[in-house]
């Protein structure tokens, strides 16, 4: 895995001459987050394919809540493979774990906010619902892949800076 990353910091410093840029961009492209992007796929795999599995059981009329039962499930996933796995917070002691429980879900609340409002701009006012996409997509289901890639970026900036911060700290 190493080698992938002198690799790509060979490529930063043949292609961005400028220090900043190139300084920048070592900071992004960085074995934390090839972690993040890899679990968080995962967690989006899993987000996505319990929604999906919701929503065939519960009908495209309850989409609301289809997702909030695949937030639950993604973001128990999410937080253990976050806690030990992307920051390497392995501190396991009661107030660590009550303190970084917390937080996260908190901030996932926020996330699930968001993605809840746009799930339902989508439904109620596109009708996304009602339409299918290649004979096989629901329109929903466009529109939860769309808000996953926001939250992505929200949930990693709030682990990042609030959450998971003891390795930071560390450094």
């Amino acid at each position: 895995m190493n080698k992938i990353f002198e690799f790509t910091d060979k490529i930063i410093d043949k292609f961005f001459k400028s220090e900043k840029l190139n300084s920048f961009l070592k900071k992004i492209v960085n074995r934390e987050m090839f972690d993040y992007l890899f679990f968080g796929v995962l967690t989006t795999v899993v987000s996505l394919a319990s929604f999906w599995a919701f929503d065939k059981i519960l009908g495209s009329k309850f989409a609301l809540i289809s997702n909030v039962i695949s937030w639950i499930i993604a973001v128990a996933f999410a937080f253990f493979t976050n806690k030990f796995f992307v920051f390497h917070s392995n501190k396991t002691d009661g107030s660590t774990l009550f303190k970084e429980i917390v937080s996260f879900t908190g901030a996932r609340l926020f996330s699930l906010g968001v993605e809840e409002a746009g799930l339902f701009i989508a439904q109620f006012v596109f009708h996304a619902d009602k339409k299918m996409y290649f004979g096989a997509v629901s329109g929903m289901m466009i529109a939860k892949i769309f808000l996953q890639v926001i939250v992505v970026i929200m949930n990693y900036v709030f682990s990042k800076l609030f959450i998971f911060k003891d390795k930071k700290e560390k450094e």
